[in-house]
């Protein structure tokens, strides 16, 4: 009886070692061992000879790219929650399914997510750089020293009440904090009655009245500066915005505007709009304890990275065997 063959697999980006060594086990894999990332002409050649292309956030595989893929590639399975950074029609026409790793990453976004809010109302990355960068500037303790705001009592207004919005707010409630939502729809209400949540079906009349917001929505064509300078320029001077959704959901340039100004208190980011560049005015504004930067890692962990591997591997197996995978991303979603 002849072995069957194993679909060949090509991998953009270097994955955690057990998910590698599943994948060699059970295709033919190329895998990315120096984590460079790989350039759109690399992308193209694998996509002329590859069953599979496992792609990560960071490639962006448009119409064009599609286009030139060789009839061998059936299924792009994206390492990945999000899915904008693949053209799903233009494979859904080319008859590749796409497949994405969406519910693995909830709960470790949402932990950074209030990571983010404590460091920027408490001023915790300052703080530290006090005793690291000048040390000899800590005279002792002091009651009037490196006072920052108090989070206890106050309200966050959550964009996007989806998986990852209501897990921040779950802990958000937690902490004291007063929960307010904006979404297309209102969530279910034993949801809305746990947490006492307040919905608001104007945006705008949201911003105006929080703290905090925290941006939590996906990046679509909706939603692209959805917090425009419009938007932004409502919300208190004292209020704070926190993303780790997308970059390109907040009109970067305008909130630079704001910070600058003082019409908005703070800013803790792990999201940017041209990522992987920073703005050096919001590099700026982080030297000056104006915001808080992080290089995208709000799902930064082991137990995430290795659950995104295991259904990247199911969504391979399943597609292989004839089925429907179970994370099978419909063309119109983007």
């Amino acid at each position: 009886m002849t072995a069957k063959k194993k679909p060949k697999v090509y991998i953009t980006r270097k994955l955690p070692d057990a998910v590698e060594t599943r994948m060699r086990e059970l295709f033919e894999a190329e895998l990315n061992i120096d984590d460079a990332p790989r350039t759109r002409d690399e992308i193209a050649a694998a996509m002329k000879t590859a069953d599979v292309l496992v792609p990560t956030v960071t490639d962006r595989i448009d119409e064009a790219l599609i286009a030139e893929a060789g009839p061998q590639l059936k299924l792009i399975a994206s390492f990945s929650n999000g899915f904008d950074h693949i053209d799903v029609d233009a494979a859904a026409r080319k008859g590749i399914t796409v497949t994405n790793t969406p519910n693995v990453l909830t709960e470790d976004t949402a932990d950074m997510t209030v990571a983010l809010i404590l460091a920027v109302n408490r001023r915790l990355v300052e703080g530290s750089r006090i005793l690291t960068d000048r040390p000899g500037d800590w005279a002792g303790w002091s009651p009037t020293w490196m006072l920052g705001r108090r989070i206890w009592g106050k309200r966050i207004g959550i964009v996007g009440m989806g998986r990852i919005g209501t897990a921040v707010a779950r802990r958000a409630k937690a902490f004291g904090l007063s929960i307010h939502y904006h979404n297309r729809k209102r969530v279910n209400p034993a949801t809305e009655e746990e947490l006492e949540a307040t919905y608001w079906d104007s945006l705008d009349q949201m911003l105006a009245r929080v703290d905090i917001v925290s941006v939590n929505c996906p990046s679509t064509p909706a939603t692209f500066h959805l917090l425009s300078a419009r938007r932004l320029a409502l919300m208190q001077p004292s209020a704070i915005i926190v993303n780790t959704a997308r970059g390109d959901i907040i009109d970067e340039a305008a909130m630079i505007q704001l910070l600058r100004d003082g019409r908005i208190a703070g800013a803790g980011l792990d999201v940017y709009q041209n990522e992987p560049v920073v703005n050096p005015k919001l590099v700026k504004l982080a030297n000056q304890g104006r915001v808080v930067l992080l290089p995208h890692m709000g799902s930064a962990t082991i137990e995430g990275r290795i659950d995104m591997g295991d259904k990247v591997i199911i969504n391979i197996r399943t597609f292989f065997d004839g089925h429907r995978p179970p994370n099978r991303v419909l063309p119109g979603r983007n």
